[in-house]
C-alpha cells in the first residue's frame, strides 16, 4: 500500500483558523471593491488586461468556494452523527435542515458564479486598449 504524503501548509495557513481565513477573504473582497474605484481618480487599473486579471482571480476564488462549503457541511454532519449538536431554540432538526439547504444552495450559486465569471473572462481575453 502506498502512503500519501502529508498535506503541506505554509505557516500562514497553519496559524489561522478557518473562520480567520474567511474573515481575511471577506476583507480582501472589501479591498478589491475599494481599489476598483481608483479608476475614477485616474489611478490603478486602466486597461482591459487589468479587468481580465481581476476577473481571473475572482473566478479562481469562486471555483474554490464549493470545496470550502462542502467541508463546512462535513463538519456539521460529523458533529451531528457524534451527537455533539444542540439547538438553543430547541429546533435542532429544522436548524440542521436550514444549514444543509443553505450550504447546498450556496454551493450551487458558487458553481454558477464560477461559470459566469469564466464566460466574462473569456470575453475579456479578446479586448485590447486603443489609444
Amino acid at each position: 500500500m502506498r502512503l500519501k504524503a502529508p498535506l503541506r501548509q505554509d505557516a500562514y495557513m497553519a496559524d489561522n483558523t478557518p473562520a480567520q481565513h474567511a474573515d481575511t477573504a471577506a476583507e480582501a473582497v472589501r479591498a478589491l471593491n475599494y481599489t476598483t474605484l481608483a479608476w475614477e481618480a485616474g489611478e490603478g487599473w486602466q486597461h482591459p488586461g487589468d479587468a481580465y486579471s481581476t476577473v481571473g482571480g475572482v473566478s479562481t476564488m469562486a471555483m474554490r468556494l464549493p470545496q470550502a462549503l462542502d467541508q463546512i457541511s462535513v463538519l456539521i454532519q460529523r458533529l451531528e452523527s457524534e451527537r455533539h449538536l444542540r439547538s438553543d431554540r430547541g429546533t435542532l432538526d429544522s436548524d440542521l435542515a436550514e444549514v444543509y439547504a443553505g450550504l447546498g444552495e450556496a454551493k450551487a450559486a458558487a458553481d454558477a458564479l464560477h461559470q459566469a465569471l469564466n464566460r466574462a473572462h473569456s470575453g475579456l481575453a479578446g479586448l485590447a486598449y486603443e489609444e
